[in-house]
């Protein structure tokens, strides 16, 4: 049985940046590929929401549904990371780190957890270390673990700026064993250097 992965989606969230590693879930890292994962979105409500480039994402779950018994949690960046609406995937995402589980996040979301001092213990990156500092104040202590790199992965956290989707995306997959590291790599190389 397929394990599933959890988008986090909140309004004007960054479209590209779940796209390579939802479609490599879902559909396998290379063409042929064994798919071991099913791609799920969690949102506040059930109702749908709203990307910056306009698509409307109706939820599979939201915020007081999602199951125990997911393989990762991935939270998508845009511009609503600063909202009180945002402020209700803290305790989503204590419950996956307790559980074990796979936290990936990505532009303002990194900022985000950052600000929750969920970066405090790990290597991390994010859209850029100043920003973390104006995001988390006080409560982000580990600067010292920045990663001047599109993508860090470290323990069971994944994080990555805002054009680092790529390196995102890999980084993930190689974390899920959603392929061996050679076809994730490979996989990398095409998308990021095309018919070169």
């Amino acid at each position: 049985m397929k394990k599933e992965v959890i988008f986090v989606l909140l309004n004007e969230y960054a479209d590209w940046e779940g796209a390579f590693i939802a479609s490599s879930l879902n559909a396998g890292v290379m063409p042929g590929s064994e798919v071991k994962y099913t791609t799920r979105v969690a949102a506040p409500t059930m109702d749908a929401v709203s990307s910056i480039g306009g698509f409307h994402t109706l939820p599979d779950y939201s915020f007081q549904t999602i199951p125990t018994d997911y393989a990762a949690l991935i939270l998508i960046g845009g511009m609503q990371w600063g909202s009180p609406e945002a402020e209700q995937v803290v305790p989503l995402i204590q419950d996956a780190l307790q559980r074990g589980r796979i936290v990936g996040a990505i532009c303002n979301a990194a900022s985000f957890m950052a600000k929750h001092g969920f970066l405090n213990d790990v290597k991390h990156t994010g859209n850029t270390v100043q920003q973390l500092k104006l995001w988390a104040g006080e409560r982000y202590t580990n600067e010292a673990g920045y990663q001047k790199q599109q993508a860090a992965s470290d323990k069971n956290i994944v994080t990555a700026n805002g054009t680092g989707q790529l390196e995102f995306s890999r980084e993930l997959l190689l974390l899920l064993e959603a392929d061996t590291p050679e076809r994730i790599r490979e996989s990398y190389n095409f998308y990021k250097n095309g018919f070169v």
